[in-house]
């Protein structure tokens, strides 16, 4: 009996080998996300490589390269974070080819692995295995959410540094796990922080926070000014969500900014220009 490492379509997170694909994906069921049409799919990465996807790999700033998958799952772009310390992968693709194996082969490999919310986990536990078994750090309040599991998976809930110059914290929002990383190091020595979904960049140059993006359910006023409030202790010039889409600078103020503008509509406030 052949054991298939299935993947959801919708989302690409990685699932326990079967025969027979599980029945439905709780990440794609849950009101963060969605099922497309309502017919669950499933795939595998032998059929992803035959049909012709690939990992697509580009430098976003010295230091940080981001590896992206159009079209499989959500297409979030990861984020490798290169220090002389070791590397970390912040957000994790729906696929490993040789490529992209070969090219963070080249710029030191993989030292940590930890995606900023559930619908980032990937294919983890590949990335770990072709990596020297790299440490997956998961955040506790989103541990039942993983569908793989792996020795190289460790528990986490204080804030902490997995790579020297690099500190995750959870902020909550989105998933009460929702997770940065701050990278010291990022746009050149200003402090870089990879926010996941947790602070979305949006058209005007600000940012906004949601608990569904694609079904548009808000957060309150309070949890945004919350999460606000954990950022504004934290030092960087610049901000990268989980489709590297960034804030190039003065990123701290516009978070700020952005979740003062946000709670005001949040609370009723400008009411009466509605």
């Amino acid at each position: 009996m052949q054991l298939i490492d299935w993947q959801c379509s919708a989302c690409a997170v990685e699932f326990e080998p079967s025969a027979e694909a599980p029945d439905f994906c709780p990440i794609c069921v849950d009101e963060r996300q969605y099922v497309p049409d309502g017919n669950q799919r499933w795939t595998h990465r032998t059929e992803l490589l035959d049909t012709g996807h690939r990992v697509e790999v580009r430098e976003l700033e010295p230091g940080l390269t981001s590896l992206t998958t159009p079209n499989i799952g959500i297409g979030q772009s990861a984020l490798l974070v290169q220090t002389k310390a070791g590397n970390l992968l912040f957000e994790v693709p729906g696929l490993l080819d040789q490529h992209a194996f070969e090219v963070i082969g080249e710029l030191g490999g993989v030292q940590g692995i930890v995606a900023s919310h559930p619908h980032m986990y990937g294919v983890q536990s590949a990335y770990s295995s072709a990596f020297g078994d790299a440490p997956i750090y998961v955040a506790a309040a989103d541990q039942n959410w993983v569908q793989r599991s792996s020795p190289s998976v460790k528990i986490w809930s204080e804030p902490f540094e997995p790579i020297p110059g690099i500190r995750l914290e959870q902020i909550g929002g989105h998933f009460p796990g929702s997770t940065v990383a701050l990278w010291k190091g990022g746009a050149e020595g200003r402090g870089a922080l990879l926010a996941g979904d947790g602070v979305f960049p949006v058209a005007d140059g600000n940012v906004t926070f949601l608990r569904s993006y694609p079904n548009r359910i808000p957060l309150s006023g309070p949890v945004v000014q919350r999460i606000a409030t954990q950022l504004a202790a934290m030092e960087f010039e610049r901000l990268y969500n989980n489709f590297a889409t960034v804030v190039p600078e003065r990123a701290g103020e516009i978070v700020a900014f952005s979740a003062a503008r946000y709670a005001a509509w949040a609370s009723g406030s400008n009411d009466s220009l509605t």
